[in-house]
């Protein structure tokens, strides 16, 4: 049967009959992307050169609030090839052992051991490149001390220590490869952070831009900094309390390779450069959108030596996502993000580490390294177009594989159009539509969109497939999101991805990209 369907694909005498030229035209084998491609650029620079796959609150299965706390979304971010493992450290009810949740929430807890061996394990199954291991630890000296221990006997040799104590520049990730590096506070120093929401639709909302807020929302927008900073507060002297009189374990204090700086809640003193040293700053959404207005520039210099995460408000209880490019245009290497939380802002993330092999770091553009004060960077001016990206739907196929016949429409085939787009600086960011084609299961388009591209090295091509409905919201039909420097010139196979970012068995879209 095997050799009977082959026999139908050749010619006498080789070559491809016309149904096996198709088949390979539509196979992974064409594919948008080079399925070859490994790791191609520089790994031996300072990690703040790489943007990096990260994670936020790793553990949690579902929801901010009251869902399950596991080491299987940890496994799963780490073989889908996310660098930046979140891990919530709290005493259990007993104070003796620690536990890992989400604090002050009905999130029902995981043992640190569990979570800490899952790492172990699956670290370097889809990359070799270092793991990051980011602690929000709220423990007392004596769970510190613990924590130290089996981190040590679970990490073995897989643990990176620095010798010094204050690293003068980041080691690169070819340095680590094979690495599990800490990051957290130095003990005593440790304050909770978080501050941080919107209901969004279903498949998430349409990508924003980074635009100043309106006044009434600058005026939320600072009580609600007033009130995370009155918490850390109380939080300080609660953890002073905790910690009264005990000494400070010294193991843990070496656990720490990249130390998280505590703010000061002044954005002049939080970015300074230190040339001496560098760190991590960590900022919640609602700070980081203030400080891009008032201090972009300082982000971009800040991110050249350090390390910004940014974490999404945790009033974002459906664990929804907000959108990376914010801090991608500034330069900043950790956007976390909620691996459960899916939607258009997840589906951002998964495009950009695509590229570099899917290795989960990606070197940052040039322009994003330049120090000269007058030339630093400004995402939000208007630059000459640099280059201009065609791209031509001609048709999609497989959804009466991978779907019932009454999935889209009980009484009919699906009516189908495609979006395509791109997101970026705010200049290039744009979305059109195809025409809706009616009944049919192969849809055929032939629709050509023009992109003008003024940052194509921060640029990522949106693709969706809609099914339309005139009385409902419109069907998901299929998505995929891919780094525009990676695009392979020509006519291509591009495969759709589900809701949740997983590739569909056989849906895929015939497509045409050329530059000029």
């Amino acid at each position: 049967m095997a050799f009977a369907a082959e026999h139908r694909l050749l010619k006498k005498g080789g070559g491809l009959t016309v149904e096996g030229f198709h088949r390979w035209l539509c196979s992974d084998a064409n594919a948008a992307l080079d399925p070859h491609r490994q790791v191609y650029q520089d790994m031996g620079l300072p990690l703040s050169h790489y943007f990096i796959y990260t994670g936020h609150n790793s553990y949690l299965t579902g929801n901010q609030l009251c869902s399950g706390c596991s080491e299987v979304p940890v496994v799963k971010a780490l073989r889908d090839g996310v660098r930046v493992i979140e891990l919530d450290l709290w005493p259990n009810a007993a104070k003796d052992a620690v536990e890992v949740l989400h604090g002050r929430t009905l999130t029902s807890p995981v043992d640190l051991d569990k979570c800490l061996h899952a790492i172990r394990e699956q670290a370097f199954f889809s990359s070799p490149y270092p793991v990051i291991l980011t602690l929000e630890d709220h423990l007392t000296p004596h769970l510190q001390s613990k924590v130290a221990k089996m981190i040590k006997q679970t990490f073995g040799d897989m643990l990176y220590t620095c010798e010094s104590e204050n690293m003068s520049e980041f080691p690169s990730p070819d340095d680590l490869k094979g690495k599990i590096i800490v990051s957290t506070k130095p003990p005593k120093e440790y304050l909770q952070t978080k501050n941080d929401a919107a209901d969004e639709g279903v498949w998430g909302e349409e990508i924003s831009d980074d635009k100043p807020p309106p006044a009434a929302e600058k005026s939320s927008a600072a009580a609600e900094e007033a009130a995370v900073l009155e918490k850390e507060e109380r939080e300080a002297e609660s953890d002073k309390k905790t910690q009264q009189g005990v000494e400070v374990d010294n193991e843990y204090m070496r656990l720490i390779a990249i130390p998280l700086t505590r703010r000061k809640h002044d954005m002049d003193q939080d970015l300074k450069v230190d040339p001496g040293r560098v760190s991590r700053l960590s900022l919640g959404e609602k700070a980081y959108e203030k400080a891009i207005v008032s201090h972009g520039a300082h982000i971009i210099m800040f991110t050249q030596r350090n390390l910004l995460r940014i974490f999404p408000r945790s009033t974002r209880i459906t664990s929804s996502n907000y959108n990376p490019l914010m801090g991608w245009r500034y330069g900043v290497q950790m956007v976390a993000a909620n691996m459960q939380g899916h939607g258009r802002k997840l589906w951002l993330t998964q495009g950009m580490f695509r590229a570099n092999g899917g290795c989960g770091y990606v070197k940052k553009p040039e322009i994003l390294m330049n120090n000269n004060p007058e030339k630093l960077f400004d995402p939000t001016s208007t630059l000459p177009v640099k280059t201009r990206l065609k791209v031509t739907v001609y048709m999609g196929d497989g959804w009466r594989f991978d779907f019932r016949k009454t999935h889209f429409d009980k009484c009919s085939p699906p009516d189908f159009y495609a979006r395509v787009g791109i997101a970026g600086v705010e200049a290039d960011t744009r979305m059109e539509e195809t025409r809706v084609m009616m009944d049919t299961w192969i849809p055929t388009w032939d629709h050509e969109f023009e992109f003008a591209l003024t940052v194509p090295e921060l640029a990522l091509l949106r693709v969706e497939v809609h099914e339309s409905d005139n009385h409902q919201k419109d069907d998901f039909a299929g998505q995929t999101c891919l780094p525009v420097w990676e695009l392979r010139r020509g006519i291509r196979s591009v495969r759709l991805c589900s809701h949740k970012g997983e590739p569909l068995r056989s849906v895929r879209l015939l497509m045409r990209f050329d530059f000029s």
